[in-house]
Formats: structure tokens, C-alpha cells, sequence
């Protein structure tokens, strides 16, 4: 018998076109709502059949947000769930499965349950049944009251129409049949202990998060061209962009998209764009034209590996250069990766903020696995994000771009006061004029560049963290944007005193903290999903100092928290 308690790693995979999104969609509710804590993450293929997607969903007593290796229970859908997901598969792994499913598998190998998900869809009208099944047999073996099912079952499928939804709840029976003869079986034993007030709780994901921020940064207009992992961000956007009185554009490319927000911004909206990589390379002339207009605009990339398209759908943090250096020229620019849904909200919102007081691009780096995770938290605190306002009521002698000695001009927006509002994407003078006065083009890069003394001066420092609440460490590890969760779990896993985590928030321009930890360690660890070990490089460029071991994946997955315990592990012992 399998005995699972406090934790449990449930997995589902099958071809794309079986509906695997679905079961995650109704799986995170209804163990959230049944008293669990919960997180799930899912690596798909880029192709609309076919292939194999799978989805990972963690149940917990305790709050989970990691990707783990670990499988318990693993739902197979199709043949080749199994040897996708061979490397994961242990022998305390609960395989269940149709017999056409699992019939070439050998006993001796795998701990095998057979499970009639496909044959009992097939009697309901068809294959897409199995997914409901499935989600109803896991529902049933983790405790979830059928009537909390139910419920989410119409909640999902209702729009549907009837005869749907009627077929989507007796599958919904089914499911719940197989898993009380699963658990009859006495092949597993699952005792969790539920929090009824965790049902309360808000479940969402890192898009969702991100979005709040933009919204409650006060944003009011995107315009952006579709491209996976961002799409999320720019559907959530347009979803809401009645609500919260936006305005949503679809743009006919990545270029137009960027120059729609430029040219919303020079209007006074708090204006921003979503891209992936790729798009985002289309983009540069804009990000140029942002820098010498000095007009604000937030540019949200959602990562994924590259070069050119890459992996679609796969996960990485290899567009840090990309942003960095992106514009032709020199001219300030901050950049932000949020790791857990805090940040998120919270640094998405900043974003707006302090490209409107610099009057620059910002940038919040995410990427395919941080925008698509799920899991609960009691809430997030909106009620102390403000919108701050630094645009100026121009008089008749308004210039633009005035020297001053912070470099920062008053912003004016065209028909709010007296003076006129000019702009040019040639080098000017403090009217905005085109010039060629080579003394004049000095004085105004240096005017430009003159911000950085004040960006720097708040940069956001990173979160430091270690278990015993103490700097005397001796292994400082380091990592940015979706890092944090696994990065986090693998150390209050170790629970050793010599090791701390420093999580950075802002890449660009980095806080003084980095440095003077990294100083204080006999040893630093940077762990990335690159293959050069990009913000290591940019550490050492800004800090002079050169981390110890870098830690790169870059196979389109993300770190798991076993792959990093392995790591510490063996850095413990050299």
C-alpha cells in the first residue's frame, strides 16, 4: 500500500486534445474548495493534437508553490504518458489507467491500478469525457465532497449547453465510481489534513497577478500582438478592460504594438505593451523611440526559449541581454522579475509608477512557468498601491525637455495647459526641436543618463532569506524571477544554518545589497534558466565581483525543488 500524508503529487498526462487543462482547471478548485492547499503547473507541446501535455497538482496541509519531480499518483490518458514522463516515475508512483492503456507495461516495473477512464467516456458520447473522469476519480480519492464537484462541474461547463453539462456530471459520477473502488482496493491511503478556511481563499495565477498590478498601476491602455506565454496577460487584460475603464488593442504586429503605447503615452494614458521574445525583438526601433522622446511606456516580456521561435511553449529566462540592451543608443531603463504573486502585483504596479517619474521604459521578465501557475493565498493587498501622478500643466514657455539637475523634465501632455507639447525622435533641444548642435547633443545624453542617480538610489533590493534569521552564512544562493518557489522550498527543506537566499527583484539597475551580500559569503550559487548564466554576467558587471558556481538549465523546464536539493547537497560537500 502507498501511504501519503501531508503532500501529494498528482499528475495527468495525455495528448493535447484530451482535454489536460481542463482537469487542471477543475482539479485546483475543488481540492482548494475541499480544504487543501494547492499549486499546479503544466508543460504542453506547441500543437493542437497530439503529442504529450501533462499537468502537475499538488495537494497539501501546508502551503505548496514549487514544481516538484516527484510523482504519486499519475493519471495516463494515452500510451506515451508513461515513457514521457519515465525519468519522474519511481516505484512508489500509483499509475492509473485504461488497460489499452497500460497494457504493454510489465507489473514487475511499474505499480500499475487499472482505471476505465477512456472506456467509460467512450459509452458517454466520446474521448473528451475521460478528462472529467479522471478529474472525478482524484476528487473522490482525495476527500473532495461530490456536491463541491458538482458545483464546479456546472460552474465550467454550463455555457455549454445542456445536454453537455448533463453528459459532464455523469462523468462526474463515473469518476467518483472508480475512486471509491480505488480506494477499496487498498493499493493507497491518503490522509491530508484539510483547512475548511482555506476554501476561502483566492486562487489565481502569475498572470493574473501581474495583471492587477497593471491595473491597479492605473494602466489604461495596451495594445499588443498575440504570442504565447503572453497571450494570458493581454486576454486577462481585455477581460477586464471594460471593468477598469482601458482600452485594449490588438495590433496588426509586435512593432505597431509598441508604437500604439508610445503613442497613448505622449497622450497622457498610462500605456503599456505584452510580448514574448521573439515579438519583443521586433520591438527595438520603439524601445529607442522610448528612450529619446523620454516618454514612459511598460513593456511586459513573458519568456520562453529562443532563438527565433524556439520552444513555444517551454519555459526560460534567457531574454534578460534582450531587454538590457534592447534600443539602439544610450538611455535609462529599469527592469523587474517578479518570482511569487506578491511581487508580482506589487512590482507591475511600481512599474507604471516609476516609468511615468523617469519618463522610461520599465520592464517586468516573466516567463511560461511563472505566468501559468496556480495556487492559493488569503489574499493580496491592493489597498496601499497608489497611483502617483507627475504630469505638469504646461505654460506658454513649456519645454519639453528642460534641463534640470536631476535630468528629470516636467511632463506635459498636449491640450493640459497652455504650452505646446513637442516631441522628436531625432536628437532636440529643450523645445523638442530637431537639432545638430553636436555641444547641445552632449548636454542632453547626459541629461538622459543624469536619472540613473536616482534610479539606482531606489532600486528595489531582492528579498534575503535564511532559516535561521541570521547573516551568518556561508553559501549564499542566489536566483530571479520564477526561481523563487523552488529555490525558497529546497532551503527550508535543508533547514541548514550555512546556507541563505538572496532573490533578486530588480535586475536593472541592482540594488547595493547584492553586492555586500555576496561579499559577506565564502561562496555564491546562481541558479538561472540560460545557458551563459546571464544575470550572473550582469552581477558581475555591476558589482566586479564574479559568482562562484552558476547553475543553468535551459531545456524548457523549470528547476525542480529535487534538482536544486541535489545541488546543495553536493555544494555542502565539497
Amino acid at each position: 500500500m502507498i501511504k501519503l500524508e501531508e503532500d501529494v503529487s498528482l499528475v495527468l498526462c495525455g495528448e493535447a486534445g484530451q482535454g489536460i487543462q481542463s482537469v487542471e482547471n477543475i482539479m485546483v478548485q475543488a481540492l482548494k474548495m475541499g480544504g487543501y492547499h494547492v499549486f499546479s503547473t503544466k508543460e504542453y507541446m506547441s500543437r493542437v493534437r497530439g503529442g504529450q501535455n501533462s499537468t502537475q497538482i499538488r495537494a497539501s496541509s501546508k502551503r505548496v508553490k514549487a514544481y516538484r519531480d516527484r510523482i504519486d499518483i499519475l493519471v495516463a490518458l494515452s500510451k506515451g504518458a508513461i515513457p514521457h514522463l519515465e525519468k519522474r516515475i519511481t516505484e512508489n508512483t500509483l499509475i492509473l489507467g485504461d488497460e489499452e492503456v497500460l497494457q504493454d507495461l510489465e507489473e514487475k516495473y511499474y505499480n500499475l491500478l487499472k482505471a476505465p477512464f477512456i472506456s467509460k467516456a467512450k459509452k458517454l458520447g466520446g474521448l473528451i469525457f475521460s478528462n472529467v473522469i479522471a478529474a472525478g476519480a482524484l476528487s473522490c480519492i482525495m476527500g473532495v465532497d461530490k456536491e463541491i464537484f458538482d458545483e464546479l462541474i456546472t460552474l465550467l461547463f454550463a455555457s455549454k449547453g445542456e445536454k453537455i453539462l448533463e453528459n459532464d456530471l455523469k462523468a462526474g459520477v463515473e469518476g467518483y465510481d472508480i475512486g471509491k473502488k480505488i480506494l477499496d482496493s487498498g493499493r493507497i491511503s491518503i490522509k491530508i489534513e484539510k483547512n475548511p478556511a482555506t476554501g476561502k481563499e483566492i486562487l489565481i495565477n502569475g498572470t493574473q497577478a501581474v495583471g492587477l498590478g497593471c491595473i491597479s498601476g492605473g494602466c489604461k491602455f495596451i495594445s499588443a500582438y498575440p504570442m504565447t506565454p503572453s497571450s494570458p496577460l493581454q486576454v486577462f487584460m481585455a477581460d477586464n478592460a471594460s471593468e477598469f475603464e482601458m482600452v485594449f488593442e490588438q495590433a496588426e504586429d509586435e512593432i505597431a504594438a509598441l508604437n500604439m503605447a508610445l503613442g497613448a503615452s505622449y497622450a497622457g494614458a498610462r500605456a503599456m505593451t505584452a510580448t514574448s521574445g521573439s515579438g519583443f525583438a521586433l520591438m527595438q526601433e520603439g524601445v529607442g523611440l522610448a528612450g529619446m522622446i523620454e516618454t514612459p511606456v511598460v513593456i511586459y516580456i513573458a519568456q520562453r526559449p529562443g532563438p527565433a521561435v524556439g520552444l513555444p511553449t517551454r519555459t526560460a529566462q534567457e531574454d534578460l541581454n534582450l531587454a538590457l540592451y534592447s534600443g539602439p543608443g544610450e538611455f535609462p531603463r529599469i527592469i523587474f522579475a517578479p518570482g511569487n504573486f506578491k511581487d508580482a502585483l506589487e512590482l507591475s504596479h511600481k512599474s507604471f509608477n516609476l516609468a511615468e517619474k523617469y519618463q522610461i521604459p520599465v520592464f517586468i521578465l516573466s516567463d511560461q512557468y511563472m505566468a501559468d501557475i496556480y495556487y492559493n493565498l488569503p489574499s493580496l493587498d491592493i489597498e496601499k498601491l497608489e497611483v502617483e501622478d507627475y504630469i505638469f500643466e504646461t505654460d506658454t514657455d513649456y519645454k519639453r525637455y528642460l534641463f534640470t539637475p536631476d535630468g528629470i523634465s516636467p511632463r506635459g501632455i498636449p491640450g493640459y495647459g497652455q504650452g505646446l507639447v513637442c516631441v522628436d525622435s531625432d536628437e532636440h533641444d529643450e523645445e523638442g526641436h530637431i537639432t545638430e548642435d553636436l555641444n547641445l547633443r552632449t548636454r542632453m545624453v547626459d541629461k538622459r543618463l543624469k536619472k540613473m542617480d536616482k534610479i539606482r538610489k531606489e532600486a528595489v533590493p531582492g528579498e534575503f532569506f535564511s532559516t535561521s534569521n541570521s547573516s551568518a552564512y556561508t553559501t549564499l544562493i542566489m536566483g530571479w524571477g520564477s526561481t523563487y518557489w523552488p529555490l525558497k522550498e529546497a532551503l527550508l527543506e535543508m533547514d541548514n544554518d550555512n546556507l541563505a537566499l538572496l532573490h533578486l527583484k530588480q535586475l536593472y539597475p541592482l540594488s547595493s545589497q547584492a553586492g555586500e551580500l555576496i561579499k559577506k559569503a565564502k561562496k555564491s550559487v546562481m541558479f538561472e534558466n540560460n545557458a551563459q548564466g546571464q544575470m550572473a554576467q550582469l552581477i558581475q558587471k555591476e558589482t566586479d565581483l564574479k559568482i562562484d558556481h552558476k547553475v543553468l538549465k535551459y531545456n524548457g523546464m523549470p528547476f525542480s525543488v529535487e534538482e536544486i536539493l541535489a545541488v546543495l547537497e553536493t555544494l555542502e560537500e565539497e
